[in-house]
């Protein structure tokens, strides 16, 4: 059984495939607790903004039907959370392929993936040393005014920082710190979270 809080067609806000039409299966539950103070659970800088903690229990035929349903023309479902990590097995990966679908996955990089994954996508939330998935496809971090580039353990294909959000509230002075530490370490690329942009121009 899996416990999921939504299944639901978007489009994929951020990193290199941003702009994409996806599915998106997002799990219930986390192992972390992100918050603006840092503590065992969070490197603080940032409050968590989406609900995760609700969800309904799920055989993994009615989650695949769910995903069908949803997914009209696309071929992308995006595993996410909460921390996605916790849930995904072999099983779900092998049965999201054979109905034909690429799978990808947004993990915090706390839990060790199984094999078989189309697209990682890895968002630290947790110290270095902590880390468990250490390769991806991709690695993004969310940065502040004065956080200095991150000295990722994560052996990426590409690299990212997302300037952070006031709330839902794009802050500007991030966005030019971002944008600074780049110029200044340009193997890095800026990822801008236009969900988030999206919401205010509702």
């Amino acid at each position: 059984m899996y416990r999921v809080n939504e299944v639901y067609l978007s489009i994929q806000g951020e990193g290199i495939r941003a702009g994409t039409a996806n599915v998106f299966v997002r799990f219930t539950g986390c192992n972390l607790l992100c918050a603006q103070e840092p503590g065992p659970k969070s490197p603080g800088g940032f409050d968590c903004d989406t609900e995760f903690i609700s969800g309904r229990a799920m055989a993994l035929p009615d989650l695949m039907e769910w995903i069908q349903v949803e997914a009209k023309m696309c071929r992308w479902v995006i595993l996410t959370g909460g921390e996605p990590g916790l849930q995904t097995t072999a099983e779900l990966i092998e049965a999201i392929h054979v109905a034909g679908f690429m799978v990808a996955i947004e993990t915090n990089g706390s839990v060790e993936l199984p094999a078989g994954l189309d697209w990682i996508t890895v968002s630290p939330k947790v110290a270095e040393h902590c880390i468990r998935q250490k390769t991806a496809d991709e690695v993004k971090y969310v940065r502040s005014h004065g956080q200095a580039i991150p000295k990722t353990c994560v052996s990426a294909v590409h690299y990212l920082i997302s300037p952070g959000f006031d709330g839902i509230h794009f802050d500007a002075r991030n966005y030019q710190w971002c944008v600074d530490l780049i110029k200044q370490n340009p193997n890095w690329r800026l990822s801008l979270q236009t969900h988030k942009v999206g919401s205010l121009i509702r």
